[in-house]
C-alpha cells in the first residue's frame, strides 16, 4: 500500500495546508447580513442564500456582522427566535462563534464568526467614549500542525461617532500587538479609505483590497458607492494576496469581501 503524504491527509482532514516551504493557503470572507433578513425584500429570510453561498465560497473564516441571536426580530422574519450564527454553522458544517455587543430586542446582538477549524474563541469589547451602541471584536485562534498560531477577528465599528471609530480602531491595533502569531482583522469597518481610523490600522496591518490593488465599494448593492467592508492583515507576517473580490449578491444592503492569501513562514 503506497503511503499518503502528510499534505494528502491533511487536505482530506480538513486542515489547512502547508507545503515543504512552510505556506498555508487560506480563504477569508466577511459579510454583513443584515440580521438575517433580505435588505431588499422586508420580512424574508435571507439564511438560506448566505449559507449556499458560504459553502460555495468554502472559506477558512468568516466574519459576520449585524448579527442576531435569539431576538423577537428574527422571530417575526423566521417565525420563531433563532441564533443566526448557530443557524449559519448548523448549514455549512462550520464552528460557530457570537460575540455579543448588546442586549437587544429580548436577545442579543452583535458578531459572529465562523472557522472552518476547531479554534480557541473569544470576544473583546470596544470603548465607545461618545456614547451610543456597544460594540465588540470576536476571535479565534487557529493552532497549525508545526505550532504557527493564526488568529482570525470579526469586528463591526461604530457607525455613529468617528471618535468611538477611532478609538475601537486603536483599541484592536493595540490588542493585537500582544497576539502571537499572524492576525486578521475583517469585518464592517464603518469607515472609508480616507477616513481618520484608516491610516490607524494602516500603522500594523495591510488592506488587503487596497494590496493587491483596483478595490471595490461593498455598499450599497443597488448602488455600489462606498468601501467599509475590509480585511486586514498583519504585517507582523508574510502574506501574499492571491485574489480579492467583492461578491455582488443581494441576499443585504452589503457585499461581501472574499479574500484568498498565502501566509508563507
Amino acid at each position: 500500500m503506497k503511503k499518503l503524504s502528510l499534505a494528502l491527509l491533511l487536505t482530506l482532514a480538513g486542515l489547512p495546508c502547508w507545503t515543504h516551504a512552510q505556506e498555508i493557503s487560506l480563504t477569508l470572507m466577511s459579510y454583513n447580513i443584515y440580521h438575517g433578513e433580505k435588505a431588499y425584500e422586508k420580512g424574508h429570510k435571507n439564511i438560506e442564500e448566505i449559507a449556499q453561498l458560504i459553502k460555495d465560497i468554502d472559506p477558512d473564516f468568516v466574519a459576520l456582522q449585524e448579527v442576531d441571536s435569539m431576538t423577537q426580530r428574527t422571530a417575526s422574519i423566521y417565525e420563531k427566535p433563532i441564533d443566526l450564527v448557530k443557524e449559519l454553522a448548523g448549514r455549512t458544517g462550520m464552528h460557530g462563534f457570537f460575540a455579543k455587543a448588546i442586549d437587544f430586542s429580548n436577545g442579543g446582538y452583535g458578531e459572529g464568526l465562523l472557522s472552518k477549524h476547531p479554534a480557541k474563541t473569544r470576544k473583546i469589547d470596544l470603548p465607545i467614549p461618545e456614547g451610543g451602541e456597544g460594540r465588540a471584536m470576536a476571535l479565534a485562534t487557529f493552532t497549525m500542525e508545526n505550532g504557527e498560531q493564526i488568529t482570525f477577528g470579526a469586528t463591526h465599528l461604530c457607525h455613529q461617532f468617528d471618535i468611538n471609530r477611532i478609538a475601537q480602531t486603536k483599541a484592536i491595533v493595540e490588542y493585537s500587538q500582544n497576539i502571537n502569531g499572524a492576525v486578521v482583522v475583517a469585518g464592517d469597518l464603518n469607515f472609508k479609505p480616507t477616513d481618520n481610523p484608516y491610516p490607524i490600522m494602516e500603522k500594523d496591518f495591510t488592506d488587503a483590497a487596497a494590496a493587491f490593488g483596483n478595490p471595490k465599494p461593498t455598499i450599497p448593492y443597488d448602488n455600489p458607492s462606498s468601501r467599509i467592508d475590509y480585511v486586514w492583515l498583519s504585517k507582523n507576517a508574510n502574506w501574499e494576496v492571491k485574489e480579492v473580490k467583492v461578491v455582488p449578491v443581494d441576499f443585504s444592503d452589503h457585499m461581501p469581501v472574499v479574500v484568498k492569501v498565502v501566509l508563507k513562514d
